[in-house]
């Protein structure tokens, strides 16, 4: 009877851990969540955790094992809601105008300027490369091909305005 009464698994004796901590914690989860709804749910589901270990925890240490077990389940929580919010935000970034018709447009748009650039001559071809991908100031692109700046700037605008003939103006 007295080993019965040292044992969480007894209903009168978790009711009294019940009765005792569940105002504490209450508060406690509400302090950490700002939302009563949440702050129960914790609490229940922090008790139902006591219970299922109910051989395993000593009467003693049953508050310790109700915070910590509620801490834990708020960090989960709290490390979910940061996965549930940048999932949220990742969608909401890959749906912005990226439909089937902006994707077909884009890949279409794509497919042009690489046309445009693959119809270059070789030495405009090569200044737009250096200036537009490799990021390239004029003064680095004539003195990798041993040009003045001057030409540099001409082939350049000549590029461009071959590109603005084979793409449009986008």
């Amino acid at each position: 009877m007295i080993k019965e009464l040292n044992n969480i698994c007894n209903q009168k004796v978790f009711e009294r851990l019940f009765n005792t901590h569940a105002k504490d914690l209450r508060r406690f989860l509400f302090f950490k969540t700002r939302d009563l709804d949440l702050a129960e749910d914790i609490l229940q589901d922090s008790f139902i955790k006591l219970w299922d270990n109910c051989n395993n925890v000593n009467p003693a240490k049953a508050k310790s094992f109700l915070f910590t077990v509620a801490k834990n389940m708020f960090f989960n929580y709290k490390k979910h809601e940061k996965v549930v919010i940048e999932h949220q935000r990742r969608s909401v970034k890959s749906s912005n105008n990226e439909t089937p018709e902006y994707l077909l447009v884009e890949k279409e748009f794509l497919v042009k300027i690489e046309e445009a650039i693959s119809d270059l001559p070789e030495k405009q071809k090569e200044v737009f490369l250096l200036s537009r991908i490799e990021k390239k100031k004029y003064k680095e692109i004539a003195e990798i091909l041993g040009i003045s700046v001057k030409a540099v700037e001409k082939r350049m605008h000549l590029a461009l305005i071959k590109m603005k003939e084979k793409i449009g103006n986008v």
